[in-house]
């Protein structure tokens, strides 16, 4: 299979990247930073795409900027290209932003998005993946959790602090924190790819999320350290602004779309999952 990649020098791109080769596939990285031209796509049989302005960082009035053009025109033109010539499957990245903090409320693909800057930006970035719909192609949308891997995503930036002893939860620790290992997320990405029949909404999470507190309570145990330093409130709103909100968001997303379609998780708890990818670390 021929496989288009957009995002495929970040943390997921590359390990996506990587594994489809090894299978045999032929993977074209594609980028929209400078346009694409009108065969950019030309004899790609899938897209998958990964790219986007970061989301971490301080949310200022050019950031919020950056991060929805980013992902709405950028979309848009990775659409646009499949006129001439249209792949069969386009599997799109999105995110359980879309759904807000929504407290212990179980959330599945079927949940409204929410009415703040993150599930905005989520709904328009799936309105223009599910664009392509109309083409004749099959539209997965990959609302994915954090990432949990090795050499990058949010657990390269914790792994210091916990591991000198010096990490903690985020504010009460009690909101809901949907996650899924890399090689799981490549997994399903794998999976969607081949499944023809399947298109739509998927959250990309364990079928186990945990509370922030039970999360670090995980990493500590992987790495042998206590975690006794709790991160108050002010002090992430202090250092990140508006964008604290992620930290502190509580979204308890089950992937009921992928095991219904016969999706199967390799590493679905948080404690094995943790001890796996830290002694590989």
């Amino acid at each position: 299979m021929n496989v288009a990649i957009t995002g495929a020098s970040g943390f997921i791109g590359r390990a996506v990247a990587e594994h489809l080769g090894s299978r045999g596939h032929s993977v074209r990285p594609v980028s929209l930073r400078a346009g694409l031209p009108q065969d950019a796509l030309a004899g790609a049989n899938a897209v998958i795409h990964l790219a986007g302005e970061p989301v971490a960082q301080r949310w200022t009035a050019a950031a919020r900027d950056r991060i929805m053009r980013s992902r709405v025109e950028g979309t848009r033109a990775l659409v646009a290209a499949m006129r001439g010539q249209p792949p069969q499957v386009l599997i799109s990245a999105s995110a359980v932003g879309y759904y807000g903090s929504r407290g212990d409320e179980i959330l599945t693909e079927a949940a409204p998005p929410a009415d703040d800057f993150l599930g905005k930006v989520a709904l328009s970035w799936e309105e223009e993946a599910q664009a392509a719909e109309p083409l004749g192609v099959r539209v997965a949308r990959l609302r994915i959790g954090v990432v949990l891997g090795q050499k990058g995503g949010a657990l390269a930036r914790m792994l210091l602090p916990f591991r000198l002893g010096v990490g903690g939860r985020l504010g009460s620790g009690h909101q809901w924190m949907s996650w899924i290992h890399l090689n799981d997320l490549i997994a399903l990405i794998d999976f969607l790819l081949k499944e023809s029949t399947v298109r739509g909404a998927f959250n990309a999470t364990s079928p186990f999320p945990v509370t922030n507190r039970e999360f670090t309570r995980a990493l500590a145990e992987a790495v042998h350290r206590p975690a006794i330093f709790p991160v108050p409130v002010f002090a992430l709103k202090l250092m990140f602004g508006k964008m604290s909100e992620v930290l502190l968001a509580s979204q308890r997303a089950f992937p009921d779309a992928a095991q219904r379609a016969g999706f199967v998780f390799r590493h679905p708890d948080i404690y094995a999952a943790l001890a796996q990818i830290v002694r590989g670390a």
